[in-house]
């Protein structure tokens, strides 16, 4: 007499409960975000001078007033464009030269010391020494975003290559993989969760150093907007550029994290 074989139980995802989670979150954000803006508006003039924080309608103005003049367009595009050049060099330089060093050991441990003199650095002091380089440009705010992703990248992708478990790799090794076949199979997935790390913490970051560049020398960007605002103590100016630049950041990390949830979709 044959024994049935119970096959056991598959988890299955319900999607429409996933949904209603999402669902509820935005909700939930987009109700945060409301009652702030509200608590803004209402301490604006009544508790606090608005020559020191605006208003959110102050604000929303002078951004409508920037879109229609032309303004906004220009130098929005201008600071997105530096941002994204220099998050892109800084991003692969950092993987490709935090690859190689996190695969051999010697070569790492000889350039340690030095590798964590530069880190050590403060970026904005650079800043000063990147513009004499590269001139008033935007060269030298895509160096400077790049110079900032760069390490970040770089410090992730390293430890992410050095932390890769050795019982993959000798199991792989004794089923006779070949070293391009541990790098595609094992390597890269398990380093992949610390380089999509220290790509979503540089976003933030690339954006800040092209915003210094701009601040400290340039006739176009954000960064010369809120500058030429503080210039002329015009709070709704600054505030707007604020908002600008945090709106970018959000969108910016949002992505990645759809991009996170793909590139990482063999860990489900």
């Amino acid at each position: 007499m044959m024994n049935d074989v119970v096959e056991p139980a598959q988890p299955t995802v319900s999607f429409s409960g996933e949904f209603k989670f999402r669902a509820r979150i935005l909700i939930l954000q987009f109700a945060v975000g409301i009652g702030l803006l509200a608590t803004w508006q209402f301490v604006s003039g009544r508790f606090i001078d608005p020559f020191f924080i605006s208003s959110p309608v102050q604000v929303w103005a002078r951004l409508v007033s920037w879109a229609a003049s032309g303004m906004l367009s220009i130098h929005l595009g201008y600071t997105l464009s530096a941002t994204a050049i220099g998050f892109v060099v800084g991003a692969i330089c950092g993987f490709a030269f935090g690859f190689a060093l996190g695969r051999n050991e010697l070569v790492a441990a000889v350039l340690n010391p030095f590798i964590t003199a530069l880190y050590c650095l403060p970026k904005i002091a650079l800043a000063p020494l990147i513009i004499m380089w590269f001139g008033i440009g935007i060269e030298s705010k895509i160096a400077m975003s790049g110079i900032v992703v760069f390490f970040l990248v770089f410090l992730n992708t390293y430890s992410g290559v050095r932390e890769v478990n050795p019982i993959f790799l000798n199991s792989l090794r004794i089923m006779g993989g070949k070293e391009a076949q541990l790098l595609r199979y094992v390597v890269v997935p398990s380093a992949m969760s610390w380089v999509l790390a220290g790509l979503k913490v540089s976003v933030p970051y690339a954006l800040i150093g092209t915003v210094v560049g701009e601040l400290m020398s340039s006739n176009r960007g954000i960064g010369f907007l809120i500058a030429q605002a503080s210039g002329m103590f015009d709070t709704p100016g600054v505030f707007a550029g604020l908002v600008l630049l945090a709106s970018i950041g959000v969108i910016v990390n949002s992505g990645l994290n759809v991009f996170e949830s793909y590139a990482l979709r063999w860990k489900r």
